[in-house]
Parts: C-alpha cells; structure tokens; sequence
C-alpha cells in the first residue's frame, strides 16, 4: 500500500550482501526535534542494527579489541615482555 505522504527514511547498504542488498529505515516525523537527536546518530543506529543483524542470522560477531577486558590486555602483555626476555638471555 502506498501513501501520498512524505517521509524521512534511511537507506543503509548491506554489511554482508549475501544476506539482504539494502536496508530502508523509516525514520519518525518527529524524531529529530525531540531529545536533541541528529541526523548522525540515526544514521549510526540504523548501521549498527544492520550490522547486529547480519551478525545474528549468521551467527558471526565482528570481533572489537576494545571489547576484551582489561586483564586480556594485562595477560597478552605479560606474554609479550616475557618473550622478549627470553629471546634477549638465549641469544
């Protein structure tokens, strides 16, 4: 059914276009003049629900390095330095 009624929508291209080609937000009439909401952050959130759903039909998350906890970062460290130390007594 199609209306005759302007609207604001957001069309994102596909994370992994082996699942869908676009995706097309229909974004509120009203959405930017209540809470200080911009342009950019609609975009970002529509992105982001593309991507969360690309991951979740194929059961892939993208994998973020800001997402490890702190002693992740504290272990490959140690790790690191450690190996360089035997590196450094052995030759």
């Amino acid at each position: 059914m199609v209306k005759g009624i302007s609207r604001r929508v957001v069309v994102v291209d596909s994370p992994d276009p082996h699942i869908f080609e676009q995706a097309i937000f229909i974004v509120r009439n009203d959405a930017f003049s209540k809470d200080g909401v911009t342009v950019e952050q609609v975009v970002n959130e529509a992105c982001r629900a593309a991507k969360g759903y690309t991951a979740a039909v194929t059961g892939r998350r993208t994998f973020r390095w800001r997402d490890l906890p702190a002693l992740a970062y504290t272990a490959v460290g140690a790790g690191a330095i450690g190996l360089i130390w035997l590196l450094v007594t052995l030759l």
